[in-house]
């Protein structure tokens, strides 16, 4: 079974106690959401290429564990096919689409938990990983997509072959009403 990141396991107890389903999103293979389900969430994981999203499929049933796989492509004008405040969490790794950073956002639940880490711009220094300056964010940029979360986390760090950003945030909780 593929390894999941480092930085979900360090908070997979956020994710337990999330206020609902946790979306792996562009989540490829699924290593994430496998983790995520294996540790008792409820997962629904999100990519654009079948076969991916197959593999996803496969591992869960080989694990038996519930994984929910949806196909969408979302860097098109149909954007993530679900309601506001459909979830509990959100993960984003190693995929960076600026223009769906508010729509992730409606995306949480009050009290909810964003996990995000991808490539900066100091990845071009270093062999393989993305290059297109598209997929790279820009020093500091991370938190600045998300302004109206809670950044709990943050950092940015380069190692001999990856230059990342790593963001925990929180969708603050619904005020009781005065």
């Amino acid at each position: 079974m593929p390894t999941p990141a480092a930085f979900l396991i360090e908070h997979l107890p956020r994710l337990r106690a999330a206020p609902g389903p946790v979306l792996d999103l562009a989540c490829g293979p699924g290593r994430n959401a496998l983790a995520a389900a294996r540790a008792g969430c409820a997962v629904i994981g999100l990519d654009r290429n079948a076969a991916a999203l197959a593999q996803l499929c496969a591992h869960a049933r080989a694990a038996q564990i519930a994984v929910q796989a949806v196909r969408a492509d979302v860097e098109t004008a149909h954007g993530i096919p679900f309601a506001p405040q459909s979830f509990g969490a959100v993960l984003v790794f190693h995929f960076l689409f600026r223009p769906l950073a508010p729509e992730i956002t409606r995306l949480l639940r009050p009290g909810g938990w964003l996990l995000y880490e991808t490539f900066t711009t100091a990845q071009r220094t270093l062999p393989g990983g993305p290059r297109n300056p598209n997929f790279l964010l820009h020093p500091g940029e991370l938190p600045h997509l998300f302004p109206t979360l809670t950044p709990i986390h943050h950092a940015e760090a380069t190692s001999h072959s990856r230059a990342t950003a790593r963001l925990l945030a929180r969708k603050p909780p619904t005020k009781p009403p005065a």
